[in-house]
């Protein structure tokens, strides 16, 4: 790396402070606030620096992201740095020891919802558009930043709406600004989630009469489900590291003590992997609703409705967009491991959207992520963007 791009990147830490710190001081919860403000900031700096943006809107007209396009005067390949900007919710106000949007710099962290995941990464990656754009024309193929708002609702609104634009190029492949410096995310468990309604009888609970309720049939299944044979360690030589896991995430039955209520509700989220997949996990829960209705028959068959269903997903430490941004903090000193997450990210979406390969963590030091005094450290911000800004640079020159 050389050492014009690490002293650039020490200059341009002062910028990229105050643009997060604007960003944290406007509210931007998932599903809770109003996405305009904060959108309307990245707008006006984006407007002020003449960089090319447009806002992105999804199928029923919501607003859900900016997308930030340069395009190099050569042909070659797309490449995108993602990050959103809107956030968890604040949760217990009290318990914070300043305000979730106090966006100052205390002791040389940053602090505030948004501060790690992920305002201080947008504002990273605008002003690396920036740096891009002013040598745009020796570059291949072109740089495109999404700037997503419907990230922590699960919705991924932003992204979907990105990839259904006829207009914009698709990317070969995306790096998304989530922090943490040690590792470098290259892969993540899938999903298969859904709703089981299982029914009963109704009745009065003091009732004579011997009446199994939804709750006890539900309660039923979930043992069942529990009990379920899923496979330990990889078994098919894909050298994915993580095995499948089954959860049960919520039940709903009932109210009140005198009725024994005819439904019950049960929320399954099952992390799948290339040794059991999607097709796997449904198989799996419609036998266990099988046995459960044969064991103990109800008034209707017990009913799988599924939610959502995205792959698992693992890139190779040589595939790129991962082996850019390798080769970047290596040549800057930086020791970083590759970690397939337990989780699943915006990069399973990705993959399931014709396989688009992506990285999903890259940043700065942090605490409190989703919780309680949420905070950024500082100090390494010229590394982390020393090292995307030279990962940008080598995938739109093709070294």
């Amino acid at each position: 790396m050389s050492e014009d791009l690490v002293a650039q990147a020490a200059q341009r830490s002062a910028s990229v402070i105050e643009l997060a710190q604007e960003l944290i001081r406007r509210p931007s919860r998932g599903g809770i606030d109003d996405y305009a403000p904060v959108l309307g900031a990245l707008e006006d700096w984006l407007s002020g620096r003449a960089l090319p943006h447009r806002r992105l809107h999804d199928e029923a007209g919501q607003l859900v992201g900016l997308l930030v396009e340069i395009t190099g005067g050569r042909p070659g390949s797309w490449w995108t740095l993602d990050a959103c900007v809107d956030t968890a919710s604040f949760g217990d106000e009290s318990a914070w020891s300043f305000s979730p949007t106090a966006g100052d710099v205390e002791s040389g962290w940053l602090r505030g919802r948004g501060a790690a995941d992920s305002k201080l990464a947008a504002s990273a990656f605008v002003h690396i558009a920036a740096d891009v754009y002013a040598r745009a024309e020796s570059l291949h193929g072109g740089l495109a930043v999404l700037l997503d708002v419907d990230e922590h609702t699960g919705g991924f609104g932003g992204a979907r709406a990105y990839l259904a634009d006829p207009e914009a190029a698709r990317p070969a492949g995306v790096m998304i600004g989530y922090p943490g410096m040690d590792e470098v995310v290259v892969g993540g468990r899938g999903l298969w989630r859904a709703t089981i309604t299982v029914y009963a009888p109704s009745g009065h609970s003091g009732s004579s009469r011997s009446v199994l309720g939804a709750v006890s049939r539900a309660a039923r299944l979930v043992q069942l489900l529990d009990s379920a044979d899923l496979p330990g360690s990889p078994i098919d030589g894909s050298g994915f590291p993580l095995p499948p896991k089954l959860s049960i995430t919520a039940i709903h039955g009932g109210q009140g003590f005198s009725v024994s209520p005819d439904r019950c509700e049960l929320n399954l989220d099952i992390r799948t992997t290339p040794a059991f997949d999607d097709q796997d996990a449904e198989t799996l829960v419609r036998k266990a609703v099988d046995e459960l209705d044969a064991e103990l028959p109800g008034p209707a068959p017990t009913r799988v409705e599924p939610i959502a269903c995205w792959p698992p997903f693992r890139l190779q430490d040589d595939e790129q967009p991962a082996a850019a941004l390798i080769q970047a903090a290596t040549s800057l000193g930086i020791a970083v491991r590759t970690k397939t997450a337990g989780p699943s990210n915006i990069g399973n979406l990705l993959a399931g959207e014709g396989g688009i390969p992506a990285t999903a963590g890259f940043g700065v030091p942090y605490v409190g992520l989703h919780g309680i005094d949420e905070r950024a450290h500082l100090a390494e911000l010229p590394q982390v963007y020393a090292v995307y800004h030279q990962a940008v640079l080598d995938l739109l020159t093709g070294r």
